[in-house]
């Protein structure tokens, strides 16, 4: 993965665009210098390909971190070797003048809590610093990410932590479903990022891969919770339940208008299906009432808000599918079935929808715009999320102990066939659908028909006013 241009140095302000947080520009124009101290931690597990990239990019920043701790765990590969390249003291000179920082390389071994493990490794390095920049292996930061995030939380003491949007460069992606996995992904971090920007900036979760957090915050969060570190190692999602605990504690988590990073993107069903199970099995967790093991679920939390209404737009997603195919089938089977062109106005509002965000892109490609104008590539994409929403509740409710981030790990190297189940079960239940239907009298199959056609009618109407309201929102200038 490369870095991002540096022309995007200059013009990530964008103070000219009409209601842009003007008030934050203010406050970036008038930094000067280092106001505080940054210690900067990246966990890193078999990231031979990007580590040099991802130093490099904060050797680069114009706000230097005051120190950089690469803490590898786990690996197998070249990344303690690579990294150890930018070891030792660095001057650099950068427009705010000259920095100094220096790159110390960890190799902790065998670490049984993972990234969890390197991240509290990290943190008792820098616990004495202002602020924790959590950097992961594989982002590389916009030249001027770091400044941004210290010049307001700097700005404001209420700040417990603010992430940087996310993104994924595509120009080194090959191959055709590595392009259309990173396509869909692009869409999904852009839509995302675009829905905390327009709830006042309030970030449901302060992300991994390039946040900034308050010592001071994640301190009062381990006094409020009996916990020795920050991160916690028994939730799939360490950095929601650190946002919810930062929130909790009385701090705001905030996504930054300008910070931007590229992230790194799954090229591969099998690395995609895993970590978004992954990522959806430790959100229910937090969103379920009650306790589930060590987690304790707080389904009422402000920052799950956003995920209560992300699971319900995707059972709304499944069940309008389904039930079209199974009706559409059913009514061709009888010669019952009269095509209206109302039924392409969800269709055309959902291309509208997606197109919007496409241009809302900062770093828009082709691709991303052919993506969601074409209808195919986002539905297709659409299904794929659908098996992981499936996946994730169905292992949940069955309380079957696995171990995620293994499960994550093995299908980034290769391993595993679960991704094909959902799609397995698919068929199997349409098969069985059919079967029954051929078994029932022309009464009963008409009757189906005549109720179905309109329930699902109902609730498409719904879903393409929920559409339209979305569609036409006001952006307020920001871009994704």
């Amino acid at each position: 993965m490369s870095t991002p241009p540096a022309s995007e140095s200059a013009d990530q302000l964008e103070p000219a665009v009409p209601g842009f947080a003007d008030d934050f520009s203010s406050v970036l124009e008038n930094t000067t210098g280092h106001r505080s101290t940054i210690g900067c931690v990246i966990p890193a597990y078999n990231e031979e390909e990007s580590i040099a990239a991802v130093i490099q990019s904060l050797l680069d920043q114009t706000r230097v971190p005051d120190v950089i701790h690469v803490v590898v765990n786990n690996t197998s590969d070249a990344t303690v070797r690579i990294a150890s390249d930018f070891s030792g003291p660095h001057e650099i000179s950068t427009e705010l003048g000259e920095q100094f920082t220096e790159v110390f390389v960890h190799d902790i071994g065998k670490n049984p809590d993972k990234k969890v493990g390197a991240l509290n490794y990290g943190y008792a390095l820098v616990e004495g610093y202002d602020y924790l920049l959590g950097v992961d292996g594989d982002t590389i930061a916009g030249p001027r990410a770091v400044e941004y995030l210290e010049s307001e939380a700097v700005s404001d003491t209420r700040i417990g932590g603010i992430s940087a949007i996310y993104s994924i460069d595509d120009r080194p992606i090959k191959g055709f479903i590595g392009k259309f996995l990173i396509a869909g992904q692009r869409t999904q971090f852009a839509a995302f990022n675009m829905q905390n920007l327009l709830r006042g900036r309030n970030m449901a979760v302060l992300g991994g891969q390039f946040s900034i957090f308050s010592t001071t915050a994640l301190r009062e969060v381990m006094t409020a919770n009996h916990q020795s570190t920050p991160w916690v190692k028994d939730s799939e999602v360490e950095d929601s339940l650190l946002s919810l605990q930062i929130k909790s504690a009385g701090y705001l988590t905030k996504i930054s208008p300008f910070a931007r990073a590229d992230v790194g993107g799954m090229t591969t069903f099998r690395g995609y299906d895993a970590q978004q199970v992954k990522w959806t099995y430790g959100a229910i967790e937090l969103m379920w009432p009650g306790q589930r093991g060590d987690t304790k679920g707080q389904p009422f939390h402000p920052n799950l808000r956003l995920r209560w209404l992300e699971n319900l737009d995707m059972l709304v997603n499944l069940f309008v599918r389904f039930a079209f195919i199974t009706l559409l089938a059913g009514s061709l089977s009888i010669n019952a079935f009269v095509f209206s062109p109302w039924w392409l106005i969800p269709s055309i509002a959902a291309v509208l929808l997606n197109l919007r965000i496409a241009f809302t892109m900062k770093n828009r490609q082709t691709r991303d715009v052919l993506f969601a104008a074409t209808i195919v590539p986002a539905e297709v994409f659409m299904w794929i999320r659908l098996s992981h929403f499936v996946r994730s509740w169905t292992r949940f409710l069955s309380r079957k102990k696995v171990d995620n981030w293994a499960l994550q790990a093995k299908a980034e190297k290769g391993g595993g066939s679960a991704h094909w189940m959902p799609f397995v079960i698919l068929a199997v239940v349409i098969a069985a659908v059919a079967f029954v239907w051929s078994l029932l009298g022309p009464v009963v199959q008409s009757t189906i028909l005549w109720i179905g056609w309109p329930i699902v009618g109902a609730v498409t109407i719904l879903q393409t006013i929920a559409m339209l309201f979305r569609l036409l929102r006001r952006y307020q200038g920001y871009k994704v």
